[in-house]
C-alpha cells in the first residue's frame, strides 16, 4: 500500500482532546490491517461502463490478512439510508469473522461475492470456511463523480486490498474505498486517528477508521471554529443538480476485552464525535457505526459455560471519550489529506484549503503555533 505524504490535521497545527498512539491511526491496535485499491480512470464526459472512474475499495483485517478467529462485535445505526452486510449477523451473534470492506454504493455486491471467493481460495478448514459466509461490506455513494453505474470494481480489485493489507501508517484522503467521496462539500475519503487509555484494568488503544461522505458546508467545525461558515467558495462543481452525498461509515478497534453489549455502546459515541465536527445526521445519510474488540476470545469449559473477561462498566467512560475524539480526528485527517478532484462531466470536488483553515482557526484562537 502507498504510504502516507500528505500533512495530518495536527501537522497544521489543529487541536484535538486525548491522546494518540504511536501512529495514530486504527492500526496503532495490534493485527488490524488496512489495504486500498484506487480506481483514477477517464476524463470528461460520462460514458456508463466506460466512465470517468474515481472509486475503489479498502479492506480492514481485525487480526491480520487471513485471520480465521473471530472478533466480537456490535453495530449501531445513527442513520439507517445504508447498507452494511452481515449486519444482522453481528447482532444476533455479536460477533464476526473476517475483513470488513468499504467501497461505493453499487459495488456491495462484487465486493461481498469476492470475499467470499478469496475465503474459499484461502481458508482450507472447511468449518472456519463457513464462517466467512456473511462478509462485512459497507458503502458510501460517490456517484456525484465517478461512474458508479458502470460498477468497475472487480473481484480482482477486491482480491488485492485483501492481499494487500498491512499494519503501520495508513494513506488517508482519495483512496480505496474513499476515492470519489466529500464531505461537508469539500473533498473527502479516507481518515484515521487513535487514543490510548489508561484504566486500572490496564493500558489500552481505540482506533478509529473512516469513510467519509456527507455534511453540508455550512455546518463544519475544526476545534470548535465554524470553519465551512467562514469559507463559502470552493463550492463542488456538478452538472447535475441532482446530488446525494450524506453518509459515513466509522469503524472503531480496540484491544480492550469488551462483551457486544459494551460494543454496541462504544459504537454509539461514534455519533458524538461525528457531531463535534457539525453533523446532525441528515435525512438521506447512511451513518452506520462497526466497534469490534481484538481481545476478547472466550474460554470454553467442555461440558460447561464459555468464560469470557471484559472491562467493568465502572470503566468504561474513558473508552466513550476516546471514541468521540478518535472519531473527530480522523474525519478532519480525512478532510486535510484529501486532494481536488474533477471527474464525471467536470464534477469537481475541491480540497480544504490549508492555509486558510489556519487562519480561520487563529481567528479563533484554536491554533497551536
Amino acid at each position: 500500500m502507498p504510504q502516507q505524504t500528505k500533512p495530518r490535521a495536527r501537522d497544521l497545527g489543529i487541536p484535538f482532546p486525548g491522546t494518540p498512539g504511536p501512529l495514530n491511526a486504527i492500526t496503532d491496535v495490534s493485527g488490524v490491517a488496512v489495504g486500498h485499491v484506487t480506481l483514477i480512470e477517464g476524463e470528461g464526459e460520462l460514458v456508463v461502463g466506460q466512465g470517468p472512474v474515481r472509486t475503489g475499495v479498502t479492506a480492514v483485517w481485525p487480526r491480520g490478512v487471513g485471520a480465521t478467529e473471530g472478533v466480537l462485535a456490535a453495530v449501531f445505526a445513527l442513520n439507517g439510508v445504508g447498507e452494511m452486510t452481515g449486519a444482522h449477523l453481528i447482532d444476533e451473534f455479536g460477533a464476526f469473522v473476517g475483513p470488513v470492506m468499504l467501497t461505493n454504493t453499487l459495488s456491495v455486491g462484487v465486493v461481498r461475492d469476492a470475499v467470499i471467493t478469496w475465503a474459499r481460495d484461502h481458508v482450507a478448514d472447511k468449518e472456519k470456511l463457513f464462517y466467512f459466509s456473511l462478509p462485512v461490506v459497507a458503502e458510501t455513494w460517490d456517484g456525484n463523480i465517478s461512474d458508479a453505474y458502470g460498477q468497475h470494481i472487480q473481484p480482482a480489485h477486491v482480491f488485492a486490498a485483501l492481499d494487500g493489507a498491512v499494519g503501520g501508517p495508513v494513506v488517508e484522503g482519495g483512496v480505496g474505498g474513499g476515492t470519489g467521496m466529500s464531505t461537508y462539500e469539500f473533498k473527502g475519503g479516507i481518515g484515521t486517528a487513535s487514543r490510548r487509555v489508561a484504566v486500572p484494568p490496564g493500558d489500552y488503544t481505540v482506533g478509529v477508521l473512516v469513510q467519509s461522505n456527507f455534511g453540508r458546508r455550512e455546518q463544519l467545525l475544526v476545534a470548535g471554529a465554524p470553519v465551512g461558515a467562514e469559507i463559502e467558495d470552493l463550492r463542488p462543481l456538478y452538472a447535475s443538480s441532482h446530488t446525494l452525498s450524506s453518509s459515513i461509515i466509522i469503524l472503531v478497534a480496540t484491544d480492550a476485552p469488551f462483551l457486544p453489549g459494551q460494543l454496541k455502546r462504544l459504537a454509539r459515541r461514534a455519533g458524538l464525535g461525528l457531531a463535534r465536527t457539525g453533523s446532525t445526521a441528515h435525512h438521506h445519510s447512511g451513518d452506520i457505526f462497526l466497534a469490534f474488540s481484538t481481545a476478547v476470545s472466550p474460554v470454553s469449559v467442555e461440558g460447561g459455560l464459555d468464560v469470557y473477561t471484559a472491562v467493568p462498566n465502572s470503566h468504561i467512560d474513558p473508552f466513550f471519550d476516546a471514541v468521540a475524539y478518535a472519531t473527530e480526528e480522523a474525519i478532519i485527517n480525512a478532510l486535510v489529506a484529501a486532494e481536488t478532484m474533477t471527474g464525471k462531466n467536470g464534477a469537481t470536488l475541491y480540497a480544504l484549503p490549508h492555509g486558510r483553515l489556519q487562519t480561520i482557526l487563529r481567528r479563533y484562537q484554536r491554533l497551536r503555533e
